[in-house]
């Protein structure tokens, strides 16, 4: 069928956007890589404006040689883990029970659960209640305020509704099995797309999780590598502040450490986000086919 002149106008246009898009996307990944590897001068002064320029690891280097580097990698990774483990534990059997017709009064539970997706006490009572608890600067301080989302809680709900055959469900009653076997054996290795969505959804959260750290934990041992990456950062903001009284020594010491500081800063960025940039990939298709289930809310 041939193209009117309008719809192929209306395709350039599309494509163009795109290709916009995509440049606006893609340049400031691929400048952040080229300056990791750059020499801090051309950095600095503005010479590499896209591709690496005097190309040195020294940033890397150094990165790799920091202790406190590795040890909020280490933190990251146990916040993660345990974290994601505890998000799935609890929002999928909710979501599953909250999916089920049998359960008396679910549309209650439901609204009462959506109230807090838009009402929530506030920061103060929030930072009280995890004191009061005793959770803070423990990693627990983390992981349960926020160990179910009602956004994941109902794309959950919604993918039982819809994917999970009913007959299914019936047919295993009728056979004598337990709500907990029908769950376990029928449900679950029938839900490993959702599965995948949730475990991606909430891994990222705790991945970037920031501000939460930044509240709760005062042990600098105990910090995520998003803190190490904002030390790194402020470090840098006070060395380059032009208030600051120093000697001369001093201060071209802090400004060849600033220089580096920039290529250090680029470096920590990569390390910080190639685990997500790997696993993305594998699990993207995933992802697409859960926030199209989100939003349909049923």
């Amino acid at each position: 069928m041939k193209k009117k002149n309008s719809d192929k106008i209306f395709d350039c246009i599309v494509h163009l956007i795109v290709i916009l898009v995509l440049i606006v996307v893609l340049y400031p990944l691929i400048y952040i890589v080229s300056a990791s590897i750059s020499s801090p001068i051309a950095v600095n002064s503005g010479k590499m404006l896209l591709l690496p320029k005097d190309i040195t690891w020294e940033g890397y280097k150094i990165i790799f040689r920091n202790k406190d580097i590795w040890n909020g990698y280490l933190n990251t990774i146990i916040y993660t883990l345990v974290g994601t483990l505890v998000n799935l534990l609890f929002t999928i059997p909710a979501g599953y029970a909250l999916a089920r017709r049998e359960l008396p009064g679910r549309n209650f539970f439901m609204k009462f659960i959506l109230v807090t997706m838009f009402i929530s006490g506030g920061l103060i009572p929030s930072y009280l209640l995890i004191t009061g608890l005793g959770l803070k600067n423990s990693m627990w301080a983390l992981i349960l305020p926020g160990a179910v989302s009602v956004y994941n809680l109902i794309v959950v709900r919604t993918y039982f509704q819809t994917n999970i055959p009913e007959e299914l469900i019936e047919s295993a009653v009728i056979d004598g099995a337990s709500f907990f076997r029908i769950f376990f054996e029928i449900v679950l290795p029938l839900s490993k797309p959702i599965l995948a969505v949730m475990a991606l959804f909430y891994g990222i959260g705790h991945w970037n999780q920031y501000f939460g750290a930044l509240l709760y934990i005062d042990d600098r041992s105990k910090y995520p590598l998003q803190m190490i990456l904002r030390e790194i950062l402020v470090i840098q903001d006070m060395s380059s502040n032009p208030n600051m009284s120093m000697s001369g020594e001093m201060a071209k010491f802090l400004y060849s450490q600033q220089q580096l500081a920039q290529v250090i800063k680029y470096g920590v960025m990569i390390v910080s986000t190639l685990p997500i940039i790997i696993i993305y990939p594998f699990l993207q298709k995933y992802f697409v086919k859960g926030v199209m289930i989100g939003s349909v809310k049923g």
